[in-house]
């Protein structure tokens, strides 16, 4: 059923599940959302009350994971909210506050990535500056101008698609309230605006992934000349579990909103979409979990902690 009531101000979202196997998908997504939820929070209280990772590789690290728990649950509690009680609907100042959120936290994500790929470049190439490079009140810079700089441009996109005349169909063809899907049901022409959209992705995706790749072609030349065999293992391992998240962070990311309108389908962009809003945040505690030393010594401390507590 498709609502097309120009009267009201409300969108409907067409979903992600296809009519036929609705319940194999909602089932899968809940679960994946209940991974990442309980996997984020377990990273945040981890370095939070372990005090040999307080330092600024797991403060940023901290703050990816608290990105990542409002990135799902900015997306997934509505979705599976829709499907629960069949409606789809959501109000225009409801759309827009989602619209607000997922931008913020997909560019903020975004330049953090590239914050930790700093901090690692610096611990690598040059260990005897990195408690001057990366002192806590940068790190604590680092953070908040990822928030600040994320957050306007998520305001001008948002003021953007809310004060736009939408004169078609009010469905939009997402699970959430994309902005190049909203940009489809205007009565008007945005290719100005697209091309606006096109040099956020490039300023807050395109520049920090050339910054990330730099760096770590920097690391991976320092590494190959460590003296130490432990040394040489350790920020190998440190290097190759962020550029998996980065890997699986910025491709369908780029892919999607680097891409004319023309080249771009529904269907595909929703599959993609999966990928950065739902898989990514479940997969990054848990890839930097099981592949760092540090954390799992971190997670056997508490765990004795607790059980030497109770007895």
């Amino acid at each position: 059923m498709e609502y097309n009531n120009q009267t009201s101000t409300d969108f409907f979202l067409s979903g992600l599940f296809p009519p036929s196997r609705t319940g194999l998908f909602f089932i899968l997504i809940v679960l994946i959302f209940l991974m990442a939820l309980f996997g984020n929070l377990s990273m945040i209280i981890l370095i939070l009350v372990d005090t040999h990772l307080h330092t600024p590789m797991y403060f940023l690290l901290s703050q990816l994971s608290l990105m990542d728990l409002n990135f799902i649950s900015t997306i997934v509690p509505k979705m599976a909210f829709d499907y629960l009680f069949g409606n789809k609907t959501i109000s225009f100042i409801w759309c827009g506050v989602q619209s607000f959120f997922f931008l913020t936290l997909a560019g903020g994500e975004g330049l953090l990535l590239a914050s930790m790929a700093y901090d690692r470049y610096v611990a690598i190439c040059f260990p005897l500056h990195y408690p001057i490079h990366m002192s806590k009140r940068i790190c604590v810079l680092m953070i908040i101008g990822c928030w600040i700089m994320s957050s306007i441009n998520s305001c001008a996109h948002t003021a953007y698609v809310l004060n736009i005349s939408y004169c078609r169909s009010r469905t939009i063809n997402h699970f959430f309230c994309d902005v190049p899907a909203m940009l489809t049901l205007a009565c008007m022409d945005t290719w100005v605006y697209e091309y606006t959209v096109f040099v956020s992705t490039t300023l807050f995706l395109v520049f920090p992934f050339i910054g990330i790749v730099c760096s770590y072609g920097r690391i991976l030349f320092a590494i190959c000349h460590m003296r130490s065999a432990e040394g040489r293992k350790k920020a190998y391992s440190t290097c190759s579990t962020h550029l998996t998240v980065v890997t699986f962070y910025y491709a369908p990311f780029a892919y999607t909103y680097l891409r004319p309108r023309s080249f771009r389908s529904p269907t595909e962009d929703k599959v993609l979409a999966v990928f950065y809003t739902t898989l990514t945040p479940m997969l990054n505690p848990i890839i930097y979990s099981l592949r760092n030393k540090e954390v799992i010594g971190a997670l056997r401390r508490v765990i004795q902690r607790i059980c030497s507590v109770k007895m």
